[in-house]
């Protein structure tokens, strides 16, 4: 049987999407920052021990990694590409863009599930306008201009087939996606689990009871591995749950022995979170709810009205509170944020260009109002995918935040193809009535220049500036301190690194292939009161914040930051990251 079109346009589309990410995978972004180390050295420690950085025997809640105890879903899966292209930067971020991919194809089969089944004629009422014939109706000239009698435009969403192949580009194009698929962010392993989840609960309510098990075990291998899930699956669920009730109350017995297993496998990570101070220390960091501020604000109003009882209604600190939240929910619909800047934090955003394109704030707005417009039956869990997402990122400090907020994708792309697709629908119709046709050209061709614009300009950014402009920011240097040090780690007695740009340990480990069995006899770990984890040395090498009060014994390397080096110290070589701002000075001293 050939293959159609759509099929040959999908392979494309998976075509860009793949070389937008695996591209310069390894050198842009211009290095592994210390989380990316981290993953990346667990992961050569699983293959080559079966054990963590710490020694524990395959983990199954959390690796303990620097103290923030990381969920273990994208350690595992790089232990696969570890294995098969060596301990290095391609290998490391290969799991995020392997599945950015993969969620790029499956937004075209969810995209096309929430279409077809939900798509039929809907009226929109277009005041002025006389009733269209039927588009295909014998004897009507379809070139010309035709006579109608009736005041009701009707007018259908569109192919679900093409509203489905311009999502996936447009995912596939993304910045907000391309930028966590080049990094080992845990989220975007998060994000494919998440869809994939979503997808297969769509599948269990249209085609088959089966599918609700496999969705239930890809939100649970979301939630094992980015902390956010953690706090998006149950929404989702909530939302899903009211969309596919029927469905579900006609399959009691397979959603509750889904359940059943779903509670089992949850219930060590369950534990974890809720019983140990390790498992809510993540949470207790970044939360809203443990800051101070609003109670103080509460205070001091409810003081200045001498602690009256309406004083304490009107100031309860919970309402400060409610206020704080709320705030942080609406800033992740920010448009400075969404359009112009994006993140403020320079990994997850190349501060130039927005998470969406300028042309996605009207496709969006379009795609919004034909969804509702034309009545579309599965318009509730688009939304509310939309609108969930901040419920849990809301609870943090910092807002907006694009790795915590991931998980809204592709709701935005899904909106933009149909807004697109529909203005396309809707210009065609008109051509018949009162639009000569050019305008139909001229209108298509604006918007693929804007958004190739848009496009073009952020690879720019990406791939030219911004790695020079924030390289420090992903903690570059350190991978060419441990190439300078390797050549003479045999031939000095010491080596003295400083932890001014913190934890320097994990890229010596890195870099040196560490044994992880050797690493564990050497190690000097040490935990402070917050249960953070710190190494003071292992081997030959010692970690400090004051490196020039470390004795020194036999003849001592030193890596400290540029111009830290001690007074009677021979500077070997100074390192500068990509805007040639220097990093750190090498040197040696003879005792």
């Amino acid at each position: 049987m050939p293959r159609s079109l759509n099929f040959y346009l999908l392979v494309v589309i998976i075509f860009i999407a793949a070389v937008l990410r695996f591209y310069k995978l390894a050198s842009v972004p211009p290095s592994l920052y210390w989380d990316e180390a981290s993953l990346g050295y667990n992961a050569y420690s699983i293959l080559k021990s079966a054990r963590d950085e710490h020694g524990k025997f395959l983990p199954f809640t959390n690796f303990a990694a620097f103290g923030d105890y990381k969920p273990p879903g994208y350690i595992y899966a790089t232990v696969p590409s570890i294995a098969v292209f060596g301990l290095n930067e391609f290998a490391i971020r290969f799991p995020s863009a392997f599945f950015g991919v993969l969620t790029v194809l499956l937004t075209y089969p969810l995209t096309k599930k929430l279409l077809e089944n939900g798509s039929g004629w809907q009226s929109l009422h277009t005041p002025g306008v006389r009733k269209v014939k039927p588009w295909h109706t014998p004897g009507v000239n379809q070139a010309g201009l035709l006579a109608f009698e009736i005041r009701n435009l009707k007018f259908e969403i569109g192919n679900p087939e093409a509203i489905a192949l311009l999502s996936a580009f447009f995912l596939a194009i993304s910045p907000w996606h391309l930028q966590f698929s080049r990094g080992a962010f845990e989220a975007n392993l998060g994000l494919f689990f998440s869809v994939l989840g979503i997808f297969l609960f769509v599948k269990f309510a249209q085609d088959h009871p089966i599918w609700i098990l496999p969705s239930m075990l890809s939100f649970l291998a979301g939630i094992y591995t980015f902390t956010g899930q953690r706090l998006f699956v149950p929404f989702i669920l909530i939302v899903l749950v009211i969309q596919f009730r029927k469905q579900i109350l006609t399959q009691t017995k397979v959603v509750v022995a889904t359940a059943l297993i779903a509670a089992f496998l949850l219930w060590p990570l369950f534990v974890f979170i809720t019983q140990t101070i390790e498992g809510r220390l993540r949470f207790d960091e970044v939360t809203i709810f443990k800051d101070l501020d609003p109670i103080n604000q509460s205070t001091h109003y409810r003081q200045k009205d001498n602690f009256s009882w309406w004083s304490n209604i009107i100031h309860n600190r919970r309402l400060f509170y409610s206020y704080e939240y709320l705030t942080h929910y609406f800033d992740a619909f920010n448009p400075r944020f969404l359009f112009t800047k994006g993140d403020v934090n320079p990994r997850l955003s190349v501060q130039d260009t927005g998470e969406l394109y300028y042309i996605d704030l009207a496709l969006i707005l379009v795609g919004i109002y034909f969804l509702f417009a034309t009545k579309q039956k599965y318009r509730f869990l688009i939304i509310g995918w939309l609108l969930i997402s901040p419920l849990g990122p809301a609870t943090a400090r910092e807002t907006p935040h694009a790795l915590r907020m991931i998980h809204i994708l592709p709701t935005y792309q899904i909106l933009s193809a149909i807004g697109l697709y529909s203005l396309y629908q809707v210009i065609r119709y008109k051509k018949l009535l009162i639009t000569p046709a050019f305008f139909l050209s001229a209108i298509a061709l604006a918007t693929a220049g804007l958004l190739t614009l848009n496009f073009l300009y952020y690879l720019h950014m990406y791939y030219l500036h911004w790695p020079i402009n924030y390289s420090g920011d992903w903690q570059y240097g350190y991978k060419q301190a441990v190439q300078d040090i390797k050549p003479l780690y045999d031939q000095v007695d010491q080596i003295i690194v400083t932890k001014a740009l913190g934890r320097p340990y994990i890229y010596f480990l890195l870099y040196t292939q560490f044994d992880p069995k050797k690493y564990w006899q050497s190690a000097q770990v040490t935990k402070n009161q917050f249960f953070f984890i710190d190494v003071e040395g292992f081997d030959k090498f010692k970690f400090s914040d004051n490196p020039g009060q470390i004795p020194v014994v036999g003849r001592t390397l030193y890596v400290v930051q540029s111009g830290q080096l001690p007074q009677d110290a021979k500077k070997l070589r100074t390192i500068y990251d990509l805007s040639l701002s220097p990093v750190f000075d090498i040197g040696e001293k003879t005792l």
